[in-house]
């Protein structure tokens, strides 16, 4: 490798220095409101405090918005008391299915309103219009909403400064859950895909939600009240304990920055904490599908997992984005800092998705927030690996260390970005990783530096290397946390 030029090194030295006190800095602030288990906790084991794990749960997982929209207008169209819907934002006239006779987003609502109380919960907007969606986006949103309908839709402008609410959540009946990273919207981005990511004139859009049934529901719709009574005033009754529907335990997560609400004033923390468990536990493989990686606390323990792999068949496996809407260089930068903790190991694969096909290939917006560990536990859920995620939006994940359901989804997505069958990637991870992920990602790379179309969707995420602006991605989260 050639020698590094004195502003590599200098960019270097800076990052590390500006990642020390990023750390230091989220240590020091959850230490002022009694935080301080969510980054330092051991590895493994469920998060401290409440909600505590719930046994008896049934958990679908959807993949992409064509099966998660269709299972939420099912849930929704059936629903025989109420409806409860957060989200980052929403687009009133989104098309939710896209055969003959689509249901609008909307409409939906409305009609489901005339019968039963349907309430939304949506982000107020950025104050400035310098920041989209501002407050006057939002507003008409929700104008168009909620005009000639009985939908409620409160606008929550409890935000940190450059902050927002990014969970997203629905309840229906306090019966059925929806935890996940897909907001019902095309805005930056028509949310709408299937797993073959065809190439559709636009970029693609890959995400992942989790459908809940069972105790655990309650944990989902205690989040919305807790959050609607803070916005709104109103007190909503007391969500029952739903009757056990599986054998599925779950824990549902959550960040609230601390002073936000009345009835959370130190916060809540324990995403973060939920990560850290379960990657300090980590000792076969890693994966990880994610808009942004840039949070130093999580970044410091994968490097640590590949400079000194806990076993010789140590993978990891990180499916992002190529051209992130926001942090593209704060990503590329840290994971420069993984290329170097890996070395010559070959431990280490960054990959992203195209939509090939037609007259250009499309890159696919990598928008899932997962994470799968050993087949022994995993999240799905709202929150990104950085500082907004972890520390100062609002958002939602669930956890589970159940055996076969992480197993059986880590299966379902290798088989859609390898386009392989299930069972030609239900093997040893390792030797799947080794003998499918890295040559088809390595080949489809070398075939974009060629100038030559792509043949599969799956390459190598392009600009990474170990001297990639280290600077950035901790100067990044230094700056929006402080």
């Amino acid at each position: 490798m050639p020698a590094k030029s004195p502003l590599d090194v200098a960019d270097g030295a800076l990052g590390q220095l500006v990642e020390r006190l990023t750390i230091s800095h989220h240590r020091r602030r959850l230490a002022r409101v009694r935080w301080t288990a969510a980054i330092d906790p051991p590895p493994g084991g469920w998060a401290a405090g409440e909600p505590a794990p719930r046994p008896g749960n049934a958990v679908t997982v959807l993949v992409d918005g064509a099966e998660a929209f269709r299972a939420m207008v099912d849930a929704i169209e059936n629903a025989r008391s109420h409806v409860h819907v957060t989200g980052w934002h929403l687009t009133p006239d989104f098309a939710l299915t896209r055969d003959e006779g689509p249901r609008i987003l909307r409409r939906l609502l409305a009609e489901v309103a005339t019968r039963i109380p349907v309430r939304v919960l949506i982000w107020a907007g950025a104050p400035l219009p310098v920041l989209r969606p501002w407050r006057g986006d939002v507003r008409a949103m929700r104008e168009q909403l909620v005009t000639e309908a009985r939908t409620q839709c409160a606008l929550d402008a409890h935000e940190r400064p450059m902050h927002c609410h990014h969970e997203k959540t629905i309840v229906v009946d306090d019966q059925i859950a929806f935890v996940g990273g897909i907001d019902m919207t095309n805005f930056n981005g028509d949310r709408w895909d299937t797993p073959q990511h065809q190439a559709r004139g636009e970029v693609g859009w890959h995400d992942v939600a989790a459908r809940i049934t069972g105790p655990a529901v309650q944990d989902v719709a205690h989040n919305f009240a807790m959050r609607w009574e803070a916005t709104t005033g109103e007190k909503l009754p007391a969500a029952s304990t739903p009757s056990a529907t599986g054998d599925v335990e779950l824990q549902l997560v959550r960040t609230v920055p601390d002073g936000m609400y009345r009835q959370l004033p130190r916060g809540e923390f324990r995403i973060l904490e939920s990560y850290l468990r379960g990657l300090r536990a980590a000792q076969r493989f890693v994966y990880l599908e994610n808009q942004f990686l840039w949070s130093p606390e999580i970044l410091a323990v994968l490097r640590e997992k590949l400079a000194r792999p806990p076993t010789p068949e140590f993978r990891l496996v990180l499916v992002l984005p190529a051209k992130p809407d926001n942090g593209a260089d704060d990503t590329r930068g840290q994971l420069g800092t993984l290329v170097q903790a890996d070395g010559e190991g070959g431990r280490l694969l960054a990959c992203t998705l195209y939509a090939i096909g037609g007259e250009k290939d499309w890159p696919v917006y990598v928008h899932a927030k997962v994470g799968i560990v050993d087949d022994a536990w995993m999240t799905i859920g709202s929150a990104n690996l950085n500082e907004h995620s972890l520390f100062n939006d609002t958002e939602m994940n669930l956890v589970t260390h159940d055996a076969g359901l992480a197993r059986q989804t880590r299966i379902r997505l290798w088989a859609e970005h390898l386009q392989r069958s299930v069972d030609e990637v239900a093997g040893d991870p390792a030797a799947v990783i080794d003998r499918v992920w890295k040559p088809i990602a390595h080949e489809q790379a070398e075939r974009r530096k060629r100038g030559e179309r792509a043949t599969h969707r799956l390459s190598m995420l392009p600009g990474i290397s170990r001297r990639s602006r280290l600077l950035l991605g901790p100067l990044q989260g230094l700056v929006v946390d402080a």
